[in-house]
């Protein structure tokens, strides 16, 4: 989100009225669906703390996202990515940090999207960049069953070239420390940055190390 990396307490309130012109639930509770979503992320709070504010149930809040909730989050997400674009105009190199986020839903089954053993989930792989103390996004896919960790960059990485980005620096979360992601990455340019955690010596052999 185009957002300071550490918003000033004055500013949420900003950034909670941005967020609702962009959160468009539709229906006749939408816009308190929508508040009830928003305070409870930016105050860290439960939406069923939140909704009795805005006069809507904790189901009728889930009952909007079970039925709405994918094409919302993605029209949201896509409309970060354009005014992250307007940010970037002019930039030709950046850095780019690679990651996903899982939000899991306890609801039905979303068709499509992966799953996790805690529950039904909408995965998302995220592509972003830091600007002029901002996080922006650059690109995002939504992360389907079966999907390997070297496709998953794979296809972030060729939205951002296709913008007509030069990556200098690529940061990756732990989590894409595979074989496979390093050996696509490896064929460009790029400064890799991967946490591995503690790296050990597990096996020796004729004088050489495999870690």
């Amino acid at each position: 989100m185009v957002t300071p990396v550490l918003p000033h307490q004055n500013n949420v309130q900003q950034i909670g009225y941005k967020l609702l012109s962009m959160l468009n639930f539709k229906g006749k509770r939408g816009e308190e669906v929508a508040r009830t979503l928003i305070s409870a992320c930016l105050w860290n709070d439960s939406v069923e703390n939140k909704s009795r504010a805005y006069g809507v149930s904790p189901q009728t809040v889930r009952n909007y996202v079970e039925e709405q909730g994918v094409e919302v989050v993605e029209k949201l997400l896509e409309q970060v990515r354009k005014i992250s674009l307007k940010v970037l105009k002019g930039v030709k190199e950046i850095d780019v940090s690679i990651d996903w986020t899982t939000k899991t839903w306890y609801g039905r089954p979303v068709e499509g999207l992966g799953s996790s053993e805690e529950g039904n989930s909408w995965n998302y792989a995220t592509a972003t960049t830091k600007f002029d103390g901002k996080v922006l996004l650059l690109a995002f896919i939504t992360q389907v069953n079966g999907m390997t960790k070297d496709e998953v960059v794979k296809a972030l990485v060729e939205r951002v070239v296709a913008m007509g980005f030069k990556v200098r620096l690529m940061t990756l979360d732990a989590g894409f420390y595979t074989v496979d992601v390093l050996n696509f990455v490896s064929q460009f340019k790029y400064i890799i940055a991967v946490p591995v955690g503690n790296v050990k010596v597990y096996q020796e052999f004729d004088g050489e190390y495999e870690t």
